[in-house]
């Protein structure tokens, strides 16, 4: 490979949901450096004699970027794993930012994230057509402030599948702004703890009950926390909203439909 960063999304924990060209650039890289925390260490048991394999939880920024660089520059090429997609809260931007300074290219591989790996262990469709057809990825506001037009309450107001990352320990506050956005305490939340992994958790609760079921289950960290309405399985099983694709009154460029009775 080319002697360059290649920033990798290693999905959510499964080792076998990380994309075929992820697991070829990791496994014929010279330096790997990954985030140990979060990461599966299987990912690296089959890569090339002589790798280098790196833990960068103890590394700040300027430590990681120095190691980087100075691979690069021996005319290696490195593997810098990150968890679920690195585009979606992968702190890379400052990453990139300090290797370009310094004439590094990257490239980024994407990967699964960690919200379609929840929505998926969790058996749900996060678009269900004429329930909610949106889905914002966002945060609870903590020590990291959001940008004033979003707010949690602002996005909340819209009334449409919200996946919220990294907020495990600030769930009252998410629970009493969706309720002020017009939410109702009995509509419903799914939370995935450690999605894929062999200690995943399922909890299917409501917004007036997802504080105390979340601390029943123990669950303080690394959880993906859906509110929607497509997270209502009687709500979605009354057949009241289906897509009209496979309807077969339903004329599309592959097929043409079947006019209705009557």
């Amino acid at each position: 490979m080319n002697p360059k960063v290649y920033i990798i999304g290693a999905g959510p924990g499964d080792p076998d949901l990380i994309t075929v060209k992820g697991k070829q650039i990791i496994d014929s890289a010279d330096l790997i450096l990954y985030a140990d925390s979060l990461v599966n260490k299987k990912l690296f048991e089959e890569v090339k004699e002589g790798s280098r394999v790196l833990k960068s939880a103890g590394m700040d920024l300027d430590e990681m970027v120095e190691v980087m660089v100075n691979a690069v520059r021996n005319g290696e090429s490195v593997a810098r794993v990150h968890t679920g997609d690195p585009t979606v809260y992968g702190a890379i931007v400052e990453q990139m930012n300090r290797l370009s300074e310094k004439g590094i290219d990257t490239v980024i591989v994407p990967g699964v994230s960690s919200v379609f790996a929840a929505a998926a262990s969790a058996n749900i469709e996060l678009t269900v057509p004429e329930l909610t057809q949106t889905v914002i990825l966002t945060r609870a506001e903590g020590r990291t402030p959001m940008p004033d037009k979003e707010k949690l309450i602002d996005l909340a107001s819209h009334q449409c599948s919200i996946a919220l990352f990294l907020s495990a320990t600030l769930i009252k506050k998410v629970v009493r702004e969706f309720i002020e956005a017009g939410w109702r305490e009995e509509d419903s939340v799914v939370v995935v703890y450690k999605a894929t992994w062999p200690d995943e958790k399922i909890v299917r609760t409501t917004l007036g009950s997802l504080h105390e079921d979340m601390r029943s289950a123990g669950i303080t960290k690394q959880a993906m926390v859906i509110v929607s309405r497509a997270a209502d399985r009687k709500l979605v099983r009354e057949g009241k909203f289906e897509s009209k694709l496979y309807d077969k009154t339903f004329t599309h460029g592959y097929r043409k439909g079947v006019k209705a009775d009557g």
